[in-house]
């Protein structure tokens, strides 16, 4: 199993990773400074660096010369998104935000290992445009997805807008990762951004940049996240989500490739290549007068659809193969197998959190299971419309539906309770709140955290 070196100067954060990590089946070594860890005689070993930006003495991107040949992942604060980026640029592989969300960091350490794994492999012959094969991580072979890996290898060498549609948790930050891979900056850092998950206040300082003085509490001058996308390729995720203000500001980036800090008169012109994804109906949010008609006709020059799971037919029965397969060897189980009546439970379901519900699944079971096969009743999903795997408990009404419940739950609490707290107390992610938000159509408060 992968070793990886934690760094990381406040002791509870650095053994709380070190139990998370060795859970899964781990190795793990950690220490508190750069300093501790350029001791280490193993130091050029790990098979990965999960490092803190900010310690004592040397700030955590000093690891990055000393182990020139392993993938180091950066955990940094809302406060140094920009930090971040200019660490990304320094050879960090990623990043990853604090407070830290244990899924989505189970899931970055996951992929960056895949990743430098595959890339100590022989390379394969490269794909011509003939060719219906996968693309990229994504697996299938319906013919939805076939057109779907033509249609990223004629648009990714080409500098052009691409807006990803689909559902949420069909896997549009890997398309956004092809077409990347696939581009003439493929050697230039992949800068993603999750609109949703920046409180509204703070969003146009952080994709814009702001000048010393602009509002209050801006002591001093800070570069906006698409500054230091520059001459690289800049993903923002969720862009519904983007207030107004904000997408008058990202037009003008498209029409004259330039941006203005917040507080500034000048330009600073900048070459990106912008791809942009949401799960939400771009028209009728224009109907409505939420989302500009201009920028969307300005995003849409090249539309990549994804097709929900519940389309893709045979797919389903490889992903959950892929899934199984993935699971066991995270959790360093031996190889286990799904039974008929699993299959066909699994066939028959129609999976509304698509391949993110599918993993759920197969993580649960495979927990759960005391034998090498996966059955019917250990993947859950017999209830229409229940996700496996959530934490939410049932309420002691019967009559009220785990919806309902979550509708109350949120409302009575959202107005005296942060959404990390909020997410806690109901057993899931913070950005599994923000998606059931989305879906059961209930905003977050203005101002809230």
């Amino acid at each position: 199993m992968s070793h990886i070196l934690i760094i990381e100067d406040e002791a509870v954060i650095r053994q709380a990773l070190r139990r998370l990590f060795l859970r899964r089946g781990y190795r793990v070594d950690e220490a508190d400074s750069i300093e501790q860890a350029s001791q280490d005689p193993r130091l050029r070993n790990y098979d990965l660096v999960l490092c803190d930006l900010r310690l004592p003495g040397a700030p955590g991107t000093a690891i990055i010369p000393l182990v020139p040949d392993t993938p180091v992942l950066i955990m940094t604060s809302y406060a140094s998104v920009r930090s971040a980026v200019d660490s990304m640029k320094r050879g960090a592989v990623d990043y990853i935000s604090k407070p830290l969300d244990h899924d989505e960091l189970l899931s970055l350490v996951e992929r960056i290992l895949g990743e430098s794994r595959r890339q100590q492999q022989p390379a394969p012959t490269p794909l011509d445009n003939t060719q219906s094969a996968p693309i990229g991580d994504m697996i299938g072979n319906c013919s939805a997805m076939i057109e779907l890996g033509n249609r990223i290898r004629k648009v990714a060498p080409t500098d052009t807008t691409v807006l990803i549609l689909g559902e949420s948790g069909t896997g549009k930050e890997l398309v956004a990762r092809a077409l990347h891979q696939q581009s003439h900056r493929r050697n230039a850092t992949l800068v993603s951004v999750n609109c949703a998950s920046i409180p509204e206040q703070l969003i146009e300082s952080e994709l814009f940049g702001h000048t010393e003085g602009a509002f209050s509490g801006a002591t001093n001058s800070h570069t906006g996240v698409i500054e230091s996308a520059n001459n690289a390729t800049l993903f923002l995720d969720e862009i519904g989500e983007l207030p107004l203000t904000a997408q008058a500001r990202l037009l003008r980036v498209l029409q004259n490739g330039e941006i203005r800090r917040v507080g500034s008169e000048h330009p600073i012109q900048v070459d990106i290549r912008l791809l942009a994804a949401t799960h939400r109906d771009l028209k009728q949010l224009v109907q409505e007068g939420h989302f500009r008609s201009d920028l969307y006709f300005r995003l849409r020059v090249v539309e990549l659809t994804l097709p929900p799971l519940r389309e893709r037919g045979g797919d389903i029965a490889q992903l959950a193969a892929f899934m199984l397969n993935k699971v066991c060897a995270q959790l360093d189980r031996p190889p286990m197998k799904l039974t008929q009546s699993a299959l066909d439970c699994i066939l028959a379901y129609p999976w509304p959190g698509n391949i993110r519900e599918l993993e759920n699944a197969m993580e649960r079971a495979v927990i759960l299971s005391d034998g090498n096969e996966i059955t019917a009743d250990l993947l859950a999903i017999e209830g229409p419309g229940e996700q496996p795997g959530t934490a939410l408990e049932r309420p002691i009404d019967g009559d009220l539906s785990l919806e309902e419940y979550f509708r109350r739950f949120v409302l009575e609490h959202q107005d005296t309770t942060t959404e990390t707290e909020l997410a806690k107390r109901l057993g899931i992610s913070r950005k599994a709140l923000w998606e059931k938000r989305q879906r059961l159509g209930i905003p977050r408060p203005k101002g809230g955290n």
